[in-house]
């Protein structure tokens, strides 16, 4: 039996950031994660020509203040998302065109009952506090509501419906039905805004990092490694048993086990659901684990020689109500070369097509991608995407969904330990929750509720 002073289960951001705190007060960690590599949902493809493809997470935006810290820190270049020339709007099988992030050119009512759902949204949100949703004025009526009932009910136009449904799905990676109204308007109030939400400029997809956010994540790792912090990678965790004393942490298919005076859970909730916990776990811990769906979502990337579409005066932009990819991006490296399409399927259809075959989701991703840049889009040099649902140790992503009644009946258990378990990922943090800023934030949370024993 290893010993340590703190044992952190999984090597996503949430349980990095908590060891890099750690390490860096003088405490020892020692990190175990399932998987053969760190960084959790956030993950790159290298090309045989050196290309990253960011199969994850891979944004950040205005107020991810640790993570631009952390690019800084280890001299990760940081550059804008390409956005230049016009958006394709496709509506009805029609492709329009617009410039910024509002599509103006949709009719008058279409326009005023869009920018009524993002003021009334926004003003919702306001009132949701972040530490504690379920005190929120008529928490209770907001939590039994889905999202979808309040859509159905606030936007009749139905090409302004089309619209706050593709963004619902880009943003939560779920049908509006699959979340409650009072858990969407936390998160929009945790991100800024459902308009921040959805924004490039200005907005969470605002930037980019060379080489991919994994490097970011493979230096927090090395870091922690060179202050005598031990990262054990190939190393899922079946149970975790505690006393007065300390916890003794115990990994699928043997090998030694790991004692420490306290541990960090930062799983995904489905897969902390599954963990062995002796003595077990409260009644409301093991019902909230057991409540979270992860949201769903293949992402979808082409490579091309070159980025075709900017030379037609497109951004690379795409908002379309047919699918299954609703939403594209131009993801390109800095220097433009190659082209990098970017599109995700999301939601039930995403659970749907995610055990197809690759070359039957290329197929229908290409078909997507056809319908708004023509048939140029349907031969790339290469195609790679991530059926995050296969994942086995993420079950989905991009985050856990509250369907409705949990918040207000279990959510006062999210950040609470449990004896001396401690409780990380990006689903507990009230700031950025959902986002790989969130995870970081919750990592240094749990690091600090630690240090304060």
């Amino acid at each position: 039996m290893r010993a340590t002073d703190v044992v952190i289960v999984g090597a996503g951001f949430a349980g990095l950031a908590a060891a890099d705190l750690l390490v860096r007060k003088g405490r020892r960690v020692h990190l175990l994660e399932a998987r053969d590599r760190v960084g959790g949902r956030v993950a790159t493809v290298t090309l045989e020509d050196g290309t990253t493809l960011e199969v994850g997470g891979q944004w950040l935006g205005p107020t991810h203040d640790r993570m631009y810290a952390l690019c800084d820190r280890f001299r990760a270049e940081v550059y804008p998302s390409y956005i230049d020339g016009r958006n394709i709007l496709r509506l009805g099988g029609k492709n329009g065109t617009y410039r910024g992030h509002i599509p103006f050119r949709v009719p008058p009512w279409t326009l005023v009952n869009l920018g009524w759902v993002l003021a009334r949204l926004d003003m919702l949100a306001r009132r949701v506090p972040l530490d504690a949703p379920w005190e929120a004025p008529g928490a209770e009526e907001l939590d039994q509501q889905t999202l979808g009932d309040w859509v159905r009910s606030n936007i009749p136009d139905r090409r302004a419906r089309a619209m706050v449904r593709v963004g619902i799905e880009a943003v939560f990676a779920a049908d509006a039905d699959q979340l409650s109204l009072l858990h969407a308007l936390f998160y929009m109030r945790s991100g800024g805004s459902f308009d921040a939400l959805t924004r490039s400029a200005g907005g969470a997809q605002q930037d980019r990092v060379t080489g991919g956010i994994e490097a970011v994540a493979g230096a927090l790792a090395d870091f922690v490694r060179a202050q005598g912090g031990v990262v054990e990678l190939g190393r899922p965790v079946r149970r975790i048993e505690q006393d007065d004393r300390g916890v003794t942490v115990l990994a699928a298919g043997g090998g030694e086990a790991v004692r420490g005076a306290h541990a960090i859970v930062a799983l995904p909730p489905p897969i902390a659901a599954e963990l062995e916990v002796s003595p077990g776990l409260s009644d409301d811990r093991r019902e909230l684990l057991s409540r979270l769906p992860m949201g769903a979502v293949i992402k979808c990337i082409a490579v091309y020689e070159q980025p075709f579409w900017r030379d037609r005066g497109l951004s690379g932009s795409s908002v379309s109500d047919e699918g299954p990819v609703h939403v594209t991006f131009d993801a390109s490296p800095k220097s433009g070369r190659p082209g990098v399409m970017l599109g995700f399927i999301e939601g039930p259809v995403a659970r749907e097509l995610a055990p197809l075959a690759s070359e039957e989701r290329r197929r229908i991703a290409l078909e997507c991608f056809a319908r708004c840049y023509g048939d140029e889009a349907t031969r790339p040099i290469e195609y790679v995407d991530r059926a995050w649902t296969q994942e086995p140790y993420s079950r989905g992503c991009y985050a856990a969904l509250f369907p409705p009644g949990v918040w207000t009946r279990y959510g006062h258990t999210l950040r609470k330990p449990e004896g001396r378990i401690h409780w990380a990922g990006t689903e507990t943090s009230p700031i950025w929750n959902g986002y790989i800023e969130g995870a970081v934030r919750s990592g240094e949370r749990a690091a600090e509720e630690i240090m304060r024993v």
